[in-house]
Order: C-alpha cells, then sequence, then structure tokens
C-alpha cells in the first residue's frame, strides 16, 4: 500500500506519467481505431499547456466570462448549531452556469477550437456538464451533442431545457439502467463515428489518458484560489478538506493544491440507500481494480465481473468507477474515502439552505454532510468544503419525493 518514492512536494509534476498512469490506475484502453484520436489530443494539450497565449486567454475567460474568483465563505449559523468547529465553503456554485464543470468545459473548447475541430461531443449524469459544455460550444460558435441518460433526463428537466436553449442536442441514452454510465457508452460510439471533425470533451477525471490529467489541471484552479483565499481570511490553512466524489472532478480541483501540506483530505461518495449492489455508487469503499469506459481504475463490479448497477439521490455521482488518480490516492493513503447516504445529503440540503441561504447542488451536499459529522466531533478546527454546484436543477425533484424536509432540519 505504501509507496515511500512519492513526494508530494513534485506530485502534479511526476503523474500521470507519460503514458497517462497514476502508479498501476489509468491509461489509455482504446479501440484500435480510436488510439490517433487519443494521441492527437495528447499532443495538442501537451503543446498548448505551456502556451502564454493559451492560459492568458483561459484566464481572461475565468475572469471576464466565468466570474472568477469565486468566494470562500464562512458558513457561520450552521457551524454554531454543531459545535465550536467552523466549516467554510468554496462556492463553486456562484461559477457561471452554477457549478465547477465550467472550468474544465472552457479549456476543452478552447483546446478544440486550436485544434479546429467542428463539434464537441460528451455525456452527462446530473446536467452540469453538459450545461457547461452547451455553452462553452456556444462561446466558441461550435456544434454540441450532448448524451443522457433517459432516466436523468427527467430528473433533471431544468439542466436540459438550458442545454437546448444553448444550442445543444440532447440525445437521451435509452439503453441499461439509462443513467449515467449508458450515457456515457453512447457517447464513446458517437465519438467512433466522428472523431475526425468532433472532440470528446469527457465530464470527469475519468476516461483514457490525456483526459484525467487535462480536467485535473483545468479544475486546479479551485484549490489554488481556496488555498490562497483561506489562509487571506483565517491565517491559517483549514484541518480538513472535504469534497464529494463521483467520477472526482471537484475532489481532485481542490485537493491538488493541499497534498503537499498537512491538511486531512475527505472524498465522499455516495451511500444511496445501503451497502448492497445496486443501492450505492462508493466505488473506492466496495470496488475492486478493473478496466471501464477506457481506463483502469477501481470500480463497483457484478458477479460475472461487469460494471455493477449503481444508484445515488445525486444524478452526477451514480457512476460505477472513480477517475484513477483518487485510486491511487486511496492507495497512497493520502486521501481519505468515505461515505455520505441519500438521508445525509438531504439533511446537509436542507439545513445550508435554512441556516445559510444557499441551496446546495444534491452532489455538494454530500461533501455538506460529511463536514457537518466531523464538525459534530471535533471541539474546534476549521473544515473547508468544495460547493461543487447549486440546487436549482434539484429542487423540483426534491420537494415533489421529499418535501421541504421540516423532519430532518437541526
Amino acid at each position: 500500500m505504501s509507496h515511500p518514492t512519492v513526494n508530494f512536494a513534485t506530485y502534479l509534476k511526476d503523474y500521470p506519467d507519460e503514458r497517462g498512469y497514476f502508479g498501476p490506475f489509468g491509461g489509455a484502453y482504446l479501440p484500435p481505431q480510436l488510439e490517433p484520436a487519443f494521441k492527437e489530443i495528447a499532443h495538442a494539450y501537451h503543446t498548448i499547456c505551456h502556451s502564454s497565449k493559451f492560459i492568458s486567454e483561459l484566464r481572461r475567460i475565468r475572469r471576464e466570462f466565468q466570474g472568477r474568483p469565486t468566494p470562500v465563505y464562512h458558513c457561520e449559523r450552521l457551524s454554531n448549531k454543531l459545535g465550536s468547529c467552523q466549516i467554510y465553503l468554496k462556492r463553486e456554485d456562484l461559477n457561471h452556469t452554477g457549478a465547477h464543470k465550467l472550468n474544465h468545459c472552457m479549456g476543452e473548447g478552447l483546446l478544440a477550437s486550436f485544434m479546429g475541430k467542428k463539434k464537441l461531443i460528451a455525456e452527462t449524469g446530473a446536467g452540469q456538464h453538459g450545461v457547461a459544455l452547451a455553452t462553452a460550444a456556444a462561446y466558441f460558435g461550435l456544434e454540441c451533442d450532448i448524451y443522457m441518460g433517459a432516466v436523468d433526463i427527467k430528473k433533471q428537466a431544468p439542466n436540459v431545457s438550458r442545454m437546448k436553449l444553448l444550442g445543444a442536442r440532447v440525445i437521451p441514452a435509452t439503453h441499461g439502467l439509462q443513467t449515467l454510465k449508458e450515457a456515457v457508452d453512447a457517447a464513446f460510439e458517437a465519438y467512433l463515428r466522428e472523431y475526425e471533425s468532433a472532440i470528446y470533451c469527457i465530464g470527469s477525471v475519468v476516461g483514457p489518458h490525456p483526459f484525467p490529467l487535462m480536467v485535473r489541471d483545468f479544475q486546479m484552479v479551485v484549490g489554488v484560489e481556496a488555498r490562497e483565499q483561506f489562509q487571506e481570511m483565517t491565517g491559517f490553512l483549514p484541518d480538513a478538506v472535504v469534497a464529494s466524489v463521483g467520477g472526482g472532478s471537484n475532489a481532485i480541483g481542490i485537493f491538488s493544491a493541499f497534498l503537499n501540506d498537512p491538511v486531512q483530505l475527505y472524498g465522499v461518495e455516495p451511500l444511496g440507500l445501503g451497502a448492497e449492489m445496486g443501492q450505492h455508487a462508493a466505488s473506492v469503499t466496495y470496488g475492486q481494480p478493473g478496466v471501464m469506459h477506457g481506463f483502469k481504475s477501481i470500480m463497483l463490479k457484478d458477479e460475472a465481473g461487469e460494471p455493477a448497477p449503481v444508484y445515488s439521490v445525486a444524478s452526477g455521482l451514480d457512476y460505477p468507477s472513480v477517475g484513477p488518480e483518487h485510486a491511487f490516492l486511496h492507495e497512497l493513503g493520502r486521501v481519505n474515502y468515505v461515505k455520505a447516504d441519500d438521508r445525509q445529503a438531504l439533511q446537509a440540503f436542507y439545513n445550508l439552505a435554512r441556516l445559510e441561504g444557499i441551496i446546495p447542488a444534491l452532489e455538494s451536499s454530500h461533501a455538506v454532510a460529511y463536514a457537518m459529522e466531523i464538525a459534530r466531533q471535533r471541539k474546534q478546527g476549521s473544515i473547508l468544503v468544495n460547493l461543487s454546484g447549486r440546487g436549482d436543477k434539484d429542487m423540483d425533484y426534491v420537494i415533489e419525493k421529499y418535501g421541504y424536509g421540516e423532519d430532518l432540519l437541526l
């Protein structure tokens, strides 16, 4: 389990290696016809990621279009209800389009423009990645096809409307469980047909190399900002940093800045309705090594060794694997992968709304829920949560199914 050679001072330069591996995890497991396409993306990215022109343009977009930097906010009322440990939020819900996803979508759109591609193709679960990519496509004048599970299309109607309003085609995935895994399957199949004129913009730190690297690099802005802001606000580093983990992009985004600091890192997986197969999507907790969607990581498997059915109240977390870097950080013991179930996430959702005037995404609510658990247990200290998205997209679904949560209020 231990990797004594890992130096966290140089970790971000050392990993992934040139083949896209984080220790034993990662790589690119592709059909032969897609290998040249992914090599083309990797070459283009490595060409421009150190280009001052590309970096300055991305910084201008973040400042003028996205509204970055997003603030860090102290949840005083929530903290005081729980005890004396203080909870802070990195407000990615205030990023344009309402979540952290635009951080990498604008980068991927800029890369597609550089490569001369005409179309962006992607999958989406909760719809936030789809909205962000449709936004990027509109900004750069590109076509956009978004594949989404038919079940998620019903659950996330406001985001589906946003994508269409922005000019994207929303294409339902109607096989299997009709959720995020099936959307990824459908998007991959489409990319196989259109890779010469399109680029596949993966929505998390998953997929074949170079996507786990690229998405991490684009999301690192969250951690870099938050670390500086927190120290400016308090004079200290936080004792713990907490983020929800489905594929893992918002978590890698904030963790990356703290890897070499004496800070505890917690990745919160969705326990859903319980530990039985099909009732949760806690890949690191209950999974085992395997290859899926072109990369090796930890994944949930059924008796036949195929990707297991998964569930979470949060559509953006119901994925049966996790980014390869998370699998590696778990193996290293640098990040603690923990769980929050549907009820805990809903309690966080309602209480953050009532006590702080912030309606969080159900995905982000899992991180808030675990931060609340830590705050109950500790007598002092501070916790920084990546509030990865806002809950407008979830309100209709939550109210229809669970009401206004009076029984869950602190």
